[in-house]
């Protein structure tokens, strides 16, 4: 893979990427006919990418049986308009299964989450994850975060590495990722190298992230308000300075500070707020918990305060926050 000839997962990320939630019904089994519908939505909305079953999709609380039903079915509502790309976690062994599980089903490639429970040093990361490159042919994307945070010199070697084609970065350490991006820049030049900010709310952060030349990133405030998600997006893309603070001080900010009071609010707020749009997609499953009410409340708010700001910036007879 070289600039030249980018690989065909490569090639396509341009834009907003959605990481559905994963429904499940009153009897706690996996709800395949909403997630088809959440698919669905988020990708007629405008979706640049799926990211199916990675952390806001609950991963680890997914059997082998049902991540490859929800990756088949997010490939089947894609239909090929937009790549699907799937979690892949755990050990080397289990990264590997799930990986030939999301490559029978369908995907484009996968996001391969930080190692389980241990600490690894930077050979073990390097060696898990080439290993796992190398178990597939689907494109690897490298999630950076927890116990998996690499040195600018790992880097260099995942860049290197057949089959690996970015790096998703969950720590939110800027002065890291610079070094990170310089240095894969120079030493590896041939090589088109993707980044993505993947931090929980990634539109905070943003416009850090744009100064460095990071302009992909996931966002969960898509999964259920892609008309905010995707106003703020173009805004930052396009420079539209007032627009892009207007809705961080008024709708993100707040949105952050709510998320941080309870623990998993990065994904039980999320589908609080995929039920909040008319979408059932049930609650999460342990160890995770329902955020308190109080603060759905708050997020309902929320919403429609960012609706708001949206009505405010349009302009006279465009209809937006309609």
């Amino acid at each position: 893979m070289t600039s030249e000839n980018p690989s065909p997962l490569a090639a396509r990320l341009d834009g907003l990427l959605f990481f559905p939630v994963t429904p499940f019904g009153p009897d706690g089994g996996l709800d395949l006919d909403a997630f088809r519908a959440h698919v669905r939505n988020g990708v007629d909305a405008g979706a640049a990418a799926v990211f199916a079953c990675c952390g806001t999709g609950e991963f680890h609380a997914l059997t082998p049986d049902e991540f490859h039903a929800c990756v088949a079915a997010a490939v089947a509502e894609a239909a090929g308009r937009v790549p699907v790309v799937a979690g892949a976690g755990y050990g080397t062994a289990l990264a590997i299964q799930y990986a030939r599980l999301a490559e029978d089903a369908g995907a484009d490639g996968l996001l391969a989450m930080p190692p389980y429970l241990v600490a690894a040093d930077q050979e073990g990361l390097l060696r898990h994850y080439t290993a796992l490159a190398a178990a597939t042919s689907l494109d690897v994307i490298v999630y950076q975060r927890d116990n998996a945070v690499l040195t600018p010199a790992t880097a260099v070697e995942l860049a290197r590495a057949d089959g690996i084609i970015g790096l998703k970065d969950g720590i939110g350490d800027i002065d890291l990722m610079q070094r990170i991006v310089s240095t894969v820049r120079r030493e590896v030049p041939e090589r088109e190298f993707l980044y993505f900010n993947g931090l929980p709310t990634a539109e905070l952060t943003g416009p850090a992230y744009r100064g460095i030349g990071v302009t992909l990133y996931s966002s969960a405030v898509f999964c259920f308000a892609p008309d905010i998600a995707l106003a703020f997006h173009r805004a930052l893309g396009t420079g539209d300075d007032t627009t892009v603070n207007r809705l961080l001080d008024g709708f993100f900010v707040p949105l952050v500070e709510l998320r941080n009071q309870g623990r998993g609010y990065a994904v039980s707020l999320v589908k609080a707020g995929v039920r909040l749009s008319g979408l059932d997609v049930g609650e999460v499953r342990p160890p995770l918990s329902e955020p308190d009410a109080a603060h759905v409340k708050q997020l309902a708010a929320l919403i429609e305060r960012g609706r708001a700001l949206l009505a405010e910036g349009a302009p006279a007879g465009d209809g937006a926050g309609a």
